[in-house]
């Protein structure tokens, strides 16, 4: 079998498992939700709201019926894309959550992956370039630290020093309500501004951006570091670079040239899933920046108990994540022949 077909039959094979994956997720989600504590009724009228009104709202709301007529009638919805109405927020679809919020959650996770790979690939061929020395025993600081660190807590210090104590950034929102925001063209700050011409409002938004994504690209940076320079290093010791310093090849241009890049072909996997769960997974940087991300509206929808908003943002990000796993891999195919499916 030739490389292009077996290509093309793993990737119709994880087209027919995605759905399985996300049928999957759905189900637990849909279960976890209603075996916590807590009653999405008692979160939207408080605990002290006449039982009538609360057993009229759940009826109106279908939660009164059997857990298994629920879940039919939620997967019948699901097959229509049809992800629901909120609870908390009466009227609003989760595609019109999701329209309003996943904007901000790509622009943070755009930039924070911008940061982490820079800094992350530049201090990992350092590190691996330099063995036994101070620059090696400084990557590999620099990658345990970053892993370890909580991201509450390293986006809280960094709000304290430089928002706070030198107030060169500002926190708690997205853009100032004192400045008209750009005109939604994309829903990404700085992608409309650029488009529609206005300076301030780029400037500006990359002022507010600044402080959460440097915060999240900081953190996972540690990952790209850990990964140039083991595969850098194994890299540096193959034939064809002792070859190449036999021919009197400047050091510098081997590693860049010739050794970082077959060392990155690995970091492209980890680039592109590390992307995707960045859209779900930057829960913690959102709430501590009052970023008004998705990540951010999931985390407030699981405080309000409000099910459907969890269930169709799990579902949302669930598609996401399957869709760039097989990219992914298909990139990888062509990138590096070696690959076998």
């Amino acid at each position: 079998m030739s490389r292009s077909i077996a290509l093309r039959y793993y990737v119709l094979s994880r087209l027919m498992l995605a759905p399985l994956m996300i049928w999957t997720i759905t189900t637990l989600i849909f279960l976890i939700l209603r075996a916590t504590p807590g009653d999405p009724i008692d979160a939207l009228l408080g605990p002290r709201a006449p039982a009538a009104a609360k057993e009229e709202l759940r009826e109106q709301l279908g939660l009164n019926a059997p857990l298994w007529l629920q879940y039919l009638n939620y997967m019948g919805n699901l097959l229509r894309l049809d992800l629901g109405t909120s609870i908390a927020s009466q009227g609003k679809t989760v595609w019109q959550i999701i329209y309003d919020h996943f904007p901000a959650t790509v622009e943070l996770a755009v930039f924070g992956m911008i940061v982490s790979v820079v800094v992350g690939v530049t201090i990992g061929a350092i590190a691996a370039s330099k063995p036994n020395t101070g620059f090696d025993v400084g990557g590999r600081l620099f990658g345990i630290i970053t892993y370890a660190v909580p991201m509450y807590w390293f986006g809280m210090i960094l709000q304290l020093v430089f928002a706070v104590q030198f107030r060169w950034f500002p926190i708690g929102t997205r853009f100032p309500l004192s400045l008209q925001q750009p005109q939604r063209l994309t829903g990404l700050y700085v992608v409309d501004s650029l488009l529609t011409g206005n300076l301030i409002q780029f400037f500006t938004s990359l002022h507010y951006l600044a402080l959460p994504s440097l915060t999240l690209g900081l953190l996972i940076s540690g990952v790209f570091e850990r990964m140039v320079r083991v595969n850098l290093n194994q890299t540096l010791k193959a034939d064809y670079v002792e070859a190449a310093r036999a021919r009197g090849i400047p050091e510098h241009r081997i590693v860049i040239a010739h050794a970082l890049k077959n060392a990155l072909i690995p970091v492209i996997t980890i680039l592109g899933l590390t992307f995707a769960s960045l859209l779900g997974g930057a829960i913690l940087t959102e709430v501590t920046f009052s970023w008004p991300g998705l990540a951010n509206r999931l985390y407030e929808a699981i405080s309000e108990r409000d099910y459907p908003v969890v269930q169709g943002i799990m579902v949302f990000l669930s598609v996401i994540v399957a869709i760039a796993s097989i990219l992914i891999d298909i990139l990888n195919a062509y990138i590096d022949p070696r690959i076998r499916y």
